[in-house]
């Protein structure tokens, strides 16, 4: 059996009169990547916390790495590694000299050894001496993971962590999150980004406080139900707007010189959209459900309960 790193139940949070997480339950596999998917302020990171004991909830219960997210909140803590979307290390401070401090602040025995590891392990080395303000956006990321998981940690909460950085730099950053999770480190990840939400294994999406889907990330779009076409070629704004409401349209997403229109009527989806395939310019074709239109559609059925 795979071996559970969270587990809680009906965890639910208010600030003043609003509800911001209601009823969240949830497994997580150790060793997973899992993604937090939502728009800004849909309570993601509120979730993250009160799951791995760093806020309490109102209602609800659980375990992270084995503790109980209510009584045993301390030792959870000193498990956790955190790296926030903004850098929140010293930007006064060298590498090495904001690793060290992190290390002292975990009382890691052996400070010198485990900064040279780190160093090492991320290729930090060459830039030990410059102080951290003068670093680039993909650099201060590195760090960042890099003090984030000094100790070791068996949980790693990573919030918008490839925001504002290069492609490169993204991919590298992701290839280091696969490493740690294939050493048993399970990562939660809050993000409104698509391109970061598919590097997971696993992903929630969650709306207004409350979870629309939980599932792996390759299974959500079947889960949904939707079934996708692509229309591409010039003109596309006359058919768009023929589309709109037209039966077996549930909802059409532009991509520049194409749009994709999904439904779940299947067979009457077909019928709107093959009329337009005899049209001078216009390139018709079946196409994978992606999960932007999957998230798009159930975002559109989700009821905004915090207005």
């Amino acid at each position: 059996m795979t071996e559970i790193a969270i587990e809680v139940e009906g965890l639910t949070k208010r600030f003043g009169d609003k509800t911001v997480v209601d009823d969240f339950s949830m497994a997580v596999p150790k060793g997973a990547i899992y993604g937090f998917l939502g728009p800004n302020g849909s309570g993601k990171t509120t979730t993250i916390r009160m799951m791995c004991g760093l806020l309490k909830p109102d209602a609800g219960s659980g375990q992270a790495l084995g503790y109980d997210i209510l009584k045993q909140a301390r030792e959870i803590k000193s498990r956790v590694g955190y790296m926030t979307q903004k850098f929140s290390l010293y930007g006064d401070l060298t590498v090495r000299e904001n690793l060290d401090f992190m290390a002292r602040l975990h009382a890691l025995p052996n400070t010198k050894s485990v900064v040279d590891g780190a160093l090492e392990e991320y290729s930090l080395e060459p830039r030990a001496h410059q102080m951290a303000d003068t670093l680039s956006g993909g650099w201060k990321q590195r760090l960042a993971l890099a003090a984030a998981s000094l100790h070791s940690p068996g949980l790693l909460l990573l919030d918008e962590p490839t925001a504002g950085v290069d492609p490169k730099a993204r991919r590298d950053f992701w290839d280091r999150i696969r490493k740690l999770s294939k050493a048993g480190v399970t990562v939660l990840v809050s993000t409104h980004y698509m391109d970061e939400a598919v590097q997971c294994d696993f992903i929630a999406y969650i709306a207004y406080g409350r979870k629309l889907i939980d599932a792996p990330s390759d299974e959500i779009a079947s889960r949904v139900g939707l079934h996708t076409w692509r229309i591409e070629g010039k003109g596309l704004q006359p058919i768009q707007d023929e589309l709109e409401g037209a039966e077996g349209v549930d909802q059409i997403a532009r991509f520049g010189s194409a749009m994709h229109v999904s439904g779940k009527n299947e067979a009457a989806l077909k019928t709107a959209v093959m009329r337009y395939s005899g049209n001078a310019g216009i390139i018709v074709s079946e196409a994978k459900t992606g999960l932007e239109e999957a998230f798009i559609y159930l975002m559109t059925g989700a009821e905004d309960n915090f207005s």
